[in-house]
């Protein structure tokens, strides 16, 4: 099946950026959002991007503008009835997931496959809401949606051949590069990933060493670009500490627990760099440890 219109449900972070990749390959798009709002601030966010893009001659001002005449927004699932894949950007809450698919799945015509972008939920639940299960696949893209190149294309025990083929190739079509990864919590990265923080997090409470020497350990003794510590305050305590939870309830593994410090920390509405406070504290003009109390 030849994909010729995306929809894109949720205008967020990583809706805004898959709509902005899509239109830029050359897809029409339609975005929708329940609020004006919140599809005004994610459109702005797309159109940010791309006056930067053209400032740092990244994006030529034709390309930009072919681009831009591709984007559509919306309050309306209706608007999605005609797409040939739809991918869903909500909240990370499977209930209102299976909503959505299951309006989906009434509105689209059956041959539409139906993605999701989860990072930690499994795709089958959401997949069984619908009549199609066969044509619901998992596309998950990679903040930011325009620098980071990979996306996991994720097959459920249900998905057709044809359907994660399609969805492979699109993947591939808006210049990224998928990988394909089977229908379990975590998925490929985050499987590996999480536990990987939550272990950086155990060493501080355990006083292995200092957040700046442990964060200093990995990248230079990996070659990691950024340190465990200030990956977490990147990606969010919070956001961190309820994938965790679900990975946890998914495996029952110790090593998908989140640690008492995490808890702890979002408790007192310390959650990185978007608070101001985390692993480190962003209130000055350079980032230093934050005190933790231990």
């Amino acid at each position: 099946m030849a994909i010729k219109k995306v929809g894109v449900v949720g205008c967020g972070l990583m809706g805004a950026g898959i709509a902005q990749v899509t239109a830029e390959a050359g897809y029409p798009v339609v975005i929708r959002e329940v609020e004006q709002a919140f599809l005004d601030r994610g459109l702005g966010m797309i159109e940010k991007n791309w006056a930067r893009a053209v400032e740092k001659g990244k994006l030529t001002a034709e390309a930009r503008a072919k681009a831009a005449a591709n984007l559509r927004g919306t309050l309306s699932l209706e608007d999605l009835r005609d797409c040939d894949l739809v991918i869903e950007a909500i909240i990370e809450n499977i209930e209102e997931k299976k909503k959505l698919f299951a309006a989906l799945d009434r509105i689209c015509p059956p041959e539409t496959i139906l993605a999701s972008n989860t990072s930690s939920l499994t795709v089958i639940e959401m997949a069984m809401a619908t009549g199609r299960p066969d044509r619901v696949c998992g596309l998950h893209f990679f903040n930011p949606v325009p620098v980071m190149k990979l996306v996991e294309v994720v097959r459920t025990v249900r998905t057709s051949e044809g359907t994660f083929r399609t969805a492979y190739e699109f993947a591939r079509s808006v210049g990224k590069e998928p990988v394909a990864a089977k229908d379990n919590s975590g998925f490929i990265v985050n499987l590996l990933l999480v536990p990987y923080l939550l272990d950086a997090i155990r060493a501080v409470e355990a006083g292995v060493a200092s957040v700046e020497d442990i964060d200093k350990g990995m990248k230079l003794g990996c070659g990691h670009p950024m340190g465990p510590l200030t990956l977490l305050d990147f990606v969010g305590l919070d956001t961190t500490s309820y994938i965790a939870n679900i990975m946890f309830e998914e495996y029952r593994e110790k090593r998908y627990a989140p640690p008492p410090l995490l808890r702890k920390m979002v408790q007192a509405g310390f959650f990185g760099k978007k608070s101001g406070r985390g692993f480190y504290d962003y209130s000055g003009p350079e980032p230093k440890v934050a005190d933790l109390g231990l």
